[in-house]
């Protein structure tokens, strides 16, 4: 079982609908939690069209926490994303808060929280976290500093990089003092097919997958187009449009999912202990 969360340093480059696609595209069964804390769930509006009863989520845990039953809680604050999907695919989703005032009461739940949801090992589930923007009152820091695989999601555009240079400094320091480098990557919505026009009327072109990592410093793991009548279908629960499942977007969600399997098999097979290695 593997923790993957995902995050942005500004902005809106598309966090959610990434992880919504990314588990509606993985190939185990896997959990997709909520846990942005500015309370804005687009699972509820979007991709569930406003007709799915919300559960208590994130807050019902953080209660469940004071008197020692998290353990039992857990399964039932989730609900399926896909009922027609086979068993050996399900898909589950843990809503989170429903306004960012309740953030900072989940700063007690994350830590325990992110002990839960490795023990789903069990059950043979991956778990993805929307971890929403950085720095958030509330935000999610002990589940990203425990994860498995940490992405920066971050557009290919000079103002998108700007704004992840910061966070992917710090990001970089924090897993290095841990020694988890190999857990920290970029996740790039690409928008090579989109030209940007200067107020001077000159059109520049967006940075490659190379000039990110040179800005950043961090490898990119997974790339997925920039397609947004794609990805409304996930976003506002929009009907798929003509050849949806040959879509660019939907090709990079499933080249993502074996890269990001790729990344956390090597990460694993470095930690196994090595023949005659004992002490």
């Amino acid at each position: 079982m593997a923790v993957i969360v995902l995050a942005s340093a500004s902005g809106s480059p598309g966090v959610s609908t990434t992880a919504l696609g990314l588990t509606l595209n993985w190939h185990r069964p896997v959990l997709l939690v909520d846990a942005d804390p500015t309370g804005s769930s687009s699972v509820f509006a979007g991709y569930f069209h406003g007709a799915q009863e919300p559960t208590g989520g994130l807050i019902n845990l953080a209660l469940s926490l004071r008197e020692g039953t998290l353990a039992d809680a857990l399964p039932r604050e989730t609900l399926l994303l896909d009922p027609g999907a086979a068993a050996e695919r399900s898909a589950w989703f843990l809503p989170g808060i429903r306004a960012h005032e309740q953030a900072p009461s989940l700063l007690p739940l994350w830590e325990p929280l992110t002990e839960q949801l490795r023990a789903l090992d069990r059950n043979g589930q991956d778990v993805i976290v929307d971890a929403g923007r950085l720095g958030l009152a509330g935000w999610p820091q002990p589940l990203i500093a425990a994860s498995d695989l940490a992405l920066l999601v971050t557009r290919s555009s000079l103002p998108a990089l700007a704004g992840a240079t910061s966070w992917a400094k710090t990001l970089r320091a924090q897993f290095a003092a841990a020694g988890g480098l190999s857990r920290l990557g970029v996740l790039l919505v690409d928008e090579e097919r989109r030209w940007h026009t200067l107020p001077t009327g000159a059109r520049v072109r967006p940075y490659t997958a190379r000039h990110i990592v040179k800005a950043l410093q961090i490898p990119v793991v997974a790339s997925v187009d920039w397609e947004p009548e794609v990805a409304e279908v996930y976003s506002h629960g929009a009907r798929k449009p003509r050849k949806f499942e040959s879509s660019g977007l939907l090709r990079g969600y499933r080249a993502s999912t074996a890269a990001i399997q790729s990344i956390l098999g090597a990460n694993q097979a470095a930690l196994a202990p090595t023949n005659g290695g004992q002490a």
